[in-house]
């Protein structure tokens, strides 16, 4: 299988279920050291008159730290597919083992970007700013209830420089 690039107008996913529903896994960093984790909380849209993605971080996750060091990052979405792979990619962290290996999916090494090859589409993302949360953040006091270990996420955007679809060649 490989990939060939689309643009943005050719996107034919759910914006939304594509990471509630669909889950995705986010990585940072490079060829060298990098990590991948799945993420479920993300959106896909336009801000500053560049097509976006938001992804959602907690200050805890190993991956937290690529992300506020590195200038790219990719998300790779799974339409709902590998779901094993992907919880194991939720639950353990890369601190602790290869979760690459662990699994079976295949990195792949492009550039300034690091994805993974078993995803339908990829998203290689510029990021262009974080925004952090804490409890006086939210006018929606039930959301708070989400963090009662004050394990803020921060919302990293990222331009997105390229969209990848697989194909069936």
């Amino acid at each position: 299988m490989a990939f060939k690039e689309i643009k943005i107008q050719e996107l034919s996913i759910n914006p939304v279920t594509v990471f509630s529903e669909g889950w995705a896994l986010l990585t940072a960093g490079d060829k060298n050291k990098f990590n991948s984790m799945t993420v479920s909380w993300g959106a896909i849209g336009e801000i500053w008159s560049k097509p976006t993605v938001f992804v959602f971080v907690r200050h805890s996750r190993y991956t937290y730290g690529f992300m506020d060091n590195g200038e790219y990052f990719t998300v790779s979405c799974f339409l709902g597919k590998n779901r094993n792979e992907l919880t194991l990619f939720g639950r353990k962290s890369g601190r602790d083992c290869d979760k690459y290996k662990e699994t079976g999916l295949t990195p792949v090494f492009d550039e300034n970007f690091v994805y993974c090859d078993d995803a339908e589409y990829v998203f290689l993302c510029r990021k262009t700013s974080k925004t952090e949360f804490d409890s006086n953040n939210f006018y929606d006091k039930d959301i708070s209830g989400c963090y009662s270990d004050n394990d803020y996420h921060s919302i990293f955007t990222g331009e997105i420089v390229k969209i990848l679809k697989k194909t069936s060649k």
